[in-house]
């Protein structure tokens, strides 16, 4: 490993001390911010919450978005290729460079009206599941940016940034865990909600617990009312948004053991 390497990986390490003693998000985040433009150097940093969120973006150094500037990014957000990428794609860590020429950047209306009134010529962007805000999922992105043509981010940097990426998501969901379930759904429900979820016929969820299909019909004629939806499609929908995919295999499994 080279010394660049190592070095990163110790800034990396100092990330992962923090989020490991959070307490709470707001003291959180603006201690984060700093040390993640240590752990993938940059000239600042967008902390954005997405679906599910109404605070603002946090930004290194303060300010760094004004009312304009946000107001084209929402306006032209959709032809960007960077944030189609982090806000309906995967969203790992993932350069500018490796989805558009620097010529191809230039020449979108977002880099004259958003990034280059802040001097983004090169960026790092990500974006990972973080808790619930106000009852729903979330999703926060982050923008790392340089302002010198000539500084891209490197390999390092980017295998940084996705090793920060999974353990930033941990540290918020652990923050901002999902609410109670007040639906009032009975252990024997979520079991069958979680495998019609995951795409089985009322046949095929009758014979993995070991119950008859009217039973299942009867278990989901039951959900329906509780999550207040119409079929099969919406109670699955609905049913992945409120319960984390770990606790749905969690029941399913306690379930199809034969536990209450």
């Amino acid at each position: 490993m080279s010394t660049a390497a190592v070095a990163g990986l110790r800034r990396v390490l100092a990330v992962v001390d923090l989020l490991i003693e959070a307490v709470d998000e707001e003291t959180l985040v603006p201690a984060l911010l700093p040390l993640l433009l240590s752990a993938v150097p940059g000239d600042s940093i967008i902390w954005a919450p997405r679906s599910g969120s109404t605070d603002p973006p946090r930004t290194v150094p303060a300010g760094l978005l004004t009312a304009d500037v946000r107001e084209a990014f929402a306006r032209e957000a959709a032809s960007d290729s960077l944030v189609v990428h982090t806000t309906v794609g995967p969203g790992t860590a993932m350069r500018r460079s490796t989805l558009q020429t620097r010529s191809e950047f230039h020449a979108l209306a977002a880099y004259t009206d958003v990034y280059r009134p802040f001097g983004a010529e090169q960026q790092l962007a990500m974006s990972f599941p973080a808790g619930y805000a106000q009852g729903v999922p979330r999703k926060v992105c982050v923008a790392i940016n340089r302002s010198g043509i000539g500084s891209d981010f490197s390999e390092d940097d980017v295998a940084n940034a996705d090793l920060l990426r999974i353990r930033l998501g941990h540290a918020l969901d652990r923050l901002s865990p999902a609410p109670p379930d007040a639906t009032g759904i009975t252990r024997r429900e979520s079991a069958v909600l979680a495998l019609l979820a995951r795409g089985l016929t009322n046949q095929q969820i009758a014979r993995r617990l070991d119950i008859s299909p009217r039973t299942v019909d009867k278990h989901l004629e039951h959900a329906y009312t509780k999550l207040r939806v119409g079929g099969r499609v919406a109670a699955a929908n609905a049913w992945l948004t409120r319960r984390p995919t770990a606790t749905v295999a969690g029941e399913e499994t306690e379930t199809v053991r034969g536990r209450p």
